[in-house]
């Protein structure tokens, strides 16, 4: 590989880098205002006519507090799918790039990239093992920085709960759940904004890896 075309990649490496950082930071970010809103909420107390969601497809107008949890948990949502576009592509990249140096084919296929998240069972370590062989594969086998394994632990415990990435529930029954058992909600989203801030230290070690090995330095 010449030199002009380690440079371009490992340039492309770090933009794609930068872009998930950002990200990830602005997810986190996300994350940490639904929690506030969620406090809010708690502290407000219920209405006296009940929850936003009636049963038997009955709803209440909104008061203006659980408005503003709609617009605020609409936004975050549209952030958090900019994270994952961003984090996704730098994945693909530094995948790529570790098969580029290596010459042998990934752990998993490119269709695990994006499966691998969302199917039941797969997505308790796919993922995980996708940027661990990324990194292994870019560095000779060393092993995975301690990042990794703290991002992947408050991923997953931050899934159950059905307001990580995707909620399982209608935003009006996270409003109902705020009012009655805040605390679930927001150890969820504890969990979510440390997954963000981890995940960004697993994207520079793992980029600063990858960037080392293309310049044939042996990562420390």
């Amino acid at each position: 590989m010449n030199d002009r075309i380690v440079d371009e990649r490992t340039a492309r490496l770090r933009i794609a880098a930068h872009c998930a950082v950002a990200t990830l930071l602005l997810a986190g970010a996300a994350w940490t205002v639904r929690a506030v809103w969620e406090i809010r909420l708690a502290m407000a107390g219920e209405p006296a006519s009940g929850p936003p969601d009636q049963g038997e497809g009955q709803h209440r107008p909104l008061t203006s507090l659980e408005d503003s949890y709609h617009f605020v948990t609409t936004v975050g949502g549209f952030a958090v799918l900019l994270c994952a576009v961003m984090f996704l592509s730098w994945l693909l990249r530094v995948r790529d790039n570790a098969r580029a140096l290596s010459g042998q084919p990934p752990r998993y296929t490119g269709l695990w990239v994006y499966i691998g998240w969302w199917l039941p069972i797969a997505n308790l370590w796919v993922p995980r093992g996708i940027v661990a062989d990324a990194y292994r594969t870019s560095t000779g086998g060393t092993r995975v920085p301690p990042a990794l394994n703290v991002w992947w632990g408050l991923w997953l415990l931050g899934l159950p709960s059905g307001v990580g990435v995707v909620y399982a529930d209608a935003k009006d029954k996270i409003i109902e759940r705020a009012y009655t058992e805040v605390w679930p909600l927001l150890v969820s989203d504890a969990a979510m904004v440390g997954a963000a801030v981890a995940a960004v230290f697993v994207v520079r070690a793992v980029t600063a890896a990858a960037s080392s090995a293309q310049a044939g330095v042996t990562p420390g």
